[in-house]
């Protein structure tokens, strides 16, 4: 019985082609966008939960309370041995620093190779790696790292630095300045996980990089590399650590100091999604994808479902006869479900070559790792077979039942009407759903593709274009001097300075401050950007008020923005000039001796805070190019040598300014470039679905449309009978999407501090452009109906 359902749909199926290769291709684009995303969701959610104890990991971090409440993913770094000796919640603690784009050199090699680690490298604590499970190769865990000047990298790196021979013993050098030995080799790290360095050093070697952070005094400073993991003993909660961690602000810190700097504990669950804290990727934007995948589904479901009651009045007289020959309402049913799965497998089929044709463009875009193996892969294997019948129930269950009910006298007589098939009214209410779901998408990609135009062109308020960043990996007066001088010379090079950072950066330094003769310190914290005196006319800053700092190499004068005056309840910048500016507990002093206009110091998620501009060349990381945008080529070439030439120990490196910027919004226009092409599948699909209706009903209308043409109806009118009716299902959807994409998006840009308009306009361009392609798609079919030869119409009813 089975084999002759698959048979008997096989046929029927040959015979419908356009019909067949509709719902094919609908099926297999909702199919391909919900594997996709199954995939890129189940990836996200694995993220270091491979961990023997994951449950039972959690790392601290800092609650800064002072105007609001601000967390930090950094801890200071004596927080660690802190909790260890206080209290006896956990069975490990570990310390870990981390710092990124670290140059590695391999001393012992004929031409001393050098190399950039992007991802850096980590000095930690031994128990760290009984913390996490990250195996060692070869080497004992209890002490690769016990001992000064010891290292143990992955085997990737092993491979990379040593080739074939063994990495065991080998030493390699950090910066140029320190030499380490290797003692172990680490299995390569999972590609799920945060904890992306590859080079880990004893945590003892801390002070040859940065003696006041490996001091135990330093409870002043948070540095977000520093970081604090425990694994929790078993019965030991969160809550329970949490209310005795105020124990450690009031034993190390002053009273009020105390009530500022506050210690949480984060699950390992929570690093990965939670963005305040470094997250990669926000669970909200996993599971608006994951909506969106159902979306889709649902929408090539409806479309089928709306083709499948469209064209039951063509089976009446097959669905006659075989009932009049005594086939039962399930044998029919049955039978419909058989040709819906016939289809699903062809469209799931199809599908996969298209997951395995696009997935390398979604690895890169994403910057993942995902692979289709579908006969390994037991949970895609799994949510395949479940999607499958879902979309084989889901669309062929109500087709099925409407065609296993008709009467059977009435369908060989031909006296069936569309409302035996559910009627128009079924038919218009999958319209309205599948391009009301468009019309959200839409929308969504109109604000968002508005919101990242409005950050890439609002006036930051400095200069951001053709602005090269160089690297000082040396803080060495002498060379530096030497490389302003020759780069300088350059006639495609303009202003230029040396600086910890551009005005707007992801690494940004914030501390405590005190004004004036003020007793004590501001409730707020002011961020430091330490440049020299070229800084402000580089970057194009206006000072409003006073005068730029004197040429120095230390912290002599300050210059601060209009924040701080606002935040001061001074009435005027003119007020601040010449009053002293105290930072950092006081370890920086000097008069304000200007005032710039603000501007965005991060990206326009946060508010502008108090900025103090400071000379301080030990905190210089970046020398700053103003370049010729129209010899860009040859100058960069020529910064290129130059700068080889003062630093021939370190790798080469530049970045566009704008490019880092863009990086504060990469999460955001990922999403947009998701919701983009979802959104173009979802119109596609519904479109399809429209051209299945459009040409059914013209085939239904074909007597009617002779007639009214040989009583002088014109092309238009006849057009016009089927626009309006799809006009009016478009307006419905869209008074359907319009509130509900307009709370979504509205919930979405509250994010942002500063914001694009969202207005009617965008509404009435997602209306506009989803009539324009409904126009397109049914005019073709209802035009070559309106233009047919009325006396073949009418002879061929």
């Amino acid at each position: 019985m089975l084999k002759n359902y698959f048979k008997i749909a096989y046929r029927n199926l040959q015979r419908s082609k356009a019909y067949t290769f509709i719902n094919i291709c609908g099926l297999a684009l909702g199919i391909t966008c919900a594997i996709l995303i199954f995939m890129l969701v189940r990836y996200h959610l694995s993220f270091d939960n491979f961990h023997a104890k994951s449950d039972r990991i959690y790392r601290l971090i800092t609650e800064f309370h002072e105007e609001t409440i601000v967390q930090e993913n950094g801890v200071p770094s004596p927080l660690g041995k802190a909790f260890r000796n206080d209290f006896a919640f956990a069975e490990k603690t570990a310390r870990v620093v981390s710092y990124d784009r670290q140059l590695i050199s391999l001393p012992n090699s004929k031409d001393n190779l050098k190399f950039e680690e992007k991802e850096g490298l980590a000095y930690a604590e031994p128990e760290f790696f009984d913390i996490m499970n990250f195996p060692l190769l070869e080497g004992d865990k209890n002490t690769v790292l016990k001992n000064p000047n010891s290292a143990i990298i992955t085997e990737k790196l092993a491979v990379k630095y040593f080739g074939k021979a063994g990495a065991i013993g080998q030493t390699i050098r950090i910066n140029n300045s320190t030499n380490y030995k290797i003692t172990g080799i680490l299995q390569d790290l999972p590609v799920n996980t945060d904890r992306c360095q590859q080079i880990y050093l004893s945590y003892e070697n801390l002070k040859d990089e940065n003696a006041w952070l490996a001091g135990d005094n330093s409870w002043g400073g948070v540095y977000s590399g520093s970081q604090s993991f425990v694994l929790l003993k078993e019965g030991i909660s969160q809550e329970i650590v949490e209310k005795a961690l105020p124990a450690i602000s009031k034993k190390y810190y002053s009273p009020k100091d105390a009530v500022t700097f506050q210690f949480k504990l984060q699950p390992l669950s929570d690093i990965h999604f939670n963005s305040e804290l470094g997250g990669y990727m926000e669970k909200k934007n996993l599971w608006a994808l994951a909506f969106i995948g159902i979306f889709l589904i649902v929408t090539a479901c409806l479309n089928f479902i709306n083709l499948a009651t469209a064209q039951a009045l063509s089976r009446s007289k097959e669905i006659g006869v075989r009932k009049v020959l005594g086939s039962r309402k399930s044998q029919l049913f049955w039978q419909f479900i058989a040709e819906t799965a016939i289809i699903t497998g062809f469209a799931v089929g199809a599908a996969l070559i298209l997951c395995y044709a696009i997935l390398p463009y979604v690895n890169t875009l994403f910057e993942s790792q995902l692979t289709i193996s579908i006969l390994s892969d037991i949970s895609l294997l799994a949510f395949l077979a479940g999607l499958a019948l879902i979309a084989i129930f889901c669309s062929g269950s109500y087709p099925g039942l409407i065609l296993a009910g008709f009467q059977p006298i009435a369908a060989l007589k031909g006296k069936l009407s569309q409302k035996n098939v559910g009627g128009f009214t079924l038919r218009r209410g999958l319209v309205v759903a599948q391009f009301a779901i468009s019309q959200i998408l839409i929308i969504g990609t109109i604000v968002i593709a508005n919101q990242m135009h409005f950050s890439q062109k609002t006036d930051l308020g400095f200069k951001k274009d053709a602005v090269v960043m160089l690297p000082v990996p040396d803080k060495d007066l002498s060379k530096m001097s030497t490389l302003r001088s020759r780069i300088s010379q350059n006639s495609g090079v303009g202003n230029n300075t040396f600086c910890f950072e551009a005005p707007a950066a992801n690494s940004n330094r914030t501390v405590k401050m005190r004004f004036d003769s003020r007793s004590e310190d501001e409730l707020f914290s002011i961020n430091m950007k330490f440049a020299d005196d070229q800084y402000i006319n580089s970057f194009g800053l206006k000072i409003i008020a006073g005068r730029n700092i004197a040429r120095s190499d230390t912290a002599r004068e300050f210059v601060v923005n209009e924040m701080l005056v606002k935040k001061l309840n001074l009435k005027s910048p003119q007020d601040i000039i010449g009053k002293k500016l105290s930072v950092n507990g006081g370890q920086s002093s000097a008069l304000i001796v200007g005032v710039v206009e603000d501007f965005h110091h991060y990206s326009l998620r946060q508010s502008i805070m108090p900025i103090c501009i400071v000379s301080d060349y030990t905190n210089y990381q970046n020398f700053a190019v103003n370049i010729d945008a129209r010899n860009m080529k040859s100058t960069l070439e020529s910064i290129e040598k130059l700068w080889s030439e003062v630093f021939p120990q370190y790798v080469y490196k530049y970045e566009f300014l704008d490019d880092r910027i863009a990086e504060f919004y990469q999460t955001d226009n990922l999403m947009l470039q998701l919701i983009q092409a979802f959104a173009a599948i979802a119109i596609f699909i519904g479109c399809l679905g429209l051209y299945g209706l459009i040409s059914f009903m013209t085939t239904q209308k074909t007597k009617e449309i002779g007639v009214r043409k040989v009583l002088g109806a014109s092309v238009a009118n006849i057009v016009w009978i089927f626009g309006k009716e799809f006009v009016r299902l478009l307006l419905v959807a869209f008074i359907v999407a319009g509130p509900l994409a307009w709370w979504v998006m509205n919930s979405w840009l509250q994010d942002f501090q500063y914001k694009a308009e969202f207005g009617a306009g965008v509404f009435l361009l997602s209306l506009t452009t989803t009539l324009i392609i409904a126009a397109v798609t049914v005019g073709y079919k209802s035009v070559s109906a309106a233009l047919k030869d009325p006396v073949k119409s009418l002879k061929s009813e």
